[in-house]
């Protein structure tokens, strides 16, 4: 039984979505947790703004508390970065360069490198769209209007060149990947190569397509808290 404080678990929302995305992850989590949004994932991006994984993964990190010293026990023991979809670029290039990062949980990552060109990416998209849950637009259009479709179509465009793969290969902290069976975006292939990269495992959640924090949000709250002890 895990005694002492926890960490902090950190939600950053995919692309286009908000907090909203996590609202059924988020009663489930056991000990500290916050949702942190970015331009294009949460937030409308001003014009001309630098869209980089590396511009998001500072702008994520200078938003993140310092890890607590033995100082102050009442404070949390590090952090979980959890990231979904677009974001699981971020949330690696923040832990690359971040102390007192415990782990981290990739839900439906993306982007495989043979998917990167635009035509290859929407086909994907269009074959996972199908599994989806009929209820799910009511929730995440209003995500979508308040981010901007605009926003979300230059995130995409500079998310898209990261390679999440590499960046895995020289991450210290063990990592979780989840996705959906049906999911065409982040497939069986590319998140067992995520896995086995960050020396991590994959759990392949039945039933589910891309959105499995709203479908399943058990099986998150299951892989966050197997890095959490």
């Amino acid at each position: 039984m895990r005694t002492g404080p926890r960490p902090l678990v950190v939600l950053v929302p995919g692309l286009g979505l908000d907090a909203r995305a996590w609202r059924w992850v988020w009663p489930l989590l056991r000990g500290p947790s916050t949702v942190l949004t970015l331009p294009s994932m949460g937030r409308r991006a001003p014009t001309g703004a630098d869209l980089g994984v590396p511009v998001l993964a500072r702008e994520l990190a200078s938003m993140l508390p310092e890890p607590a010293g033995p100082a102050e026990p009442a404070e949390p023991a590090g952090l979980v970065l959890v990231g979904h979809s677009a974001s699981c670029q971020v949330v690696v290039a923040a832990a690359a360069h971040l102390p007192g990062v415990r782990g981290l949980v990739l839900v439906g990552p993306t982007t495989d490198p043979e998917a990167a060109a635009w035509p290859r990416m929407i086909a994907r998209w269009v074959r996972t769209a199908r599994h989806e849950r009929a209820w799910e637009p009511t929730v995440l259009a209003p995500q979508y209007a308040r981010t901007g479709i605009g926003s979300m179509v230059r995130g995409m465009d500079r998310v898209r060149e990261h390679r999440v793969d590499l960046a895995l290969a020289s991450l210290p902290a063990p990592v979780q990947v989840v996705r959906g069976e049906h999911d065409v975006i982040a497939d069986a292939r590319w998140c067992d190569l995520l896995a086995r990269r960050g020396g991590g495992t994959l759990t392949t959640v039945a039933g589910a397509a891309h959105m499995v924090p709203l479908t399943h949000p058990g099986a998150v709250a299951d892989a966050v808290a197997a890095v959490t002890g």
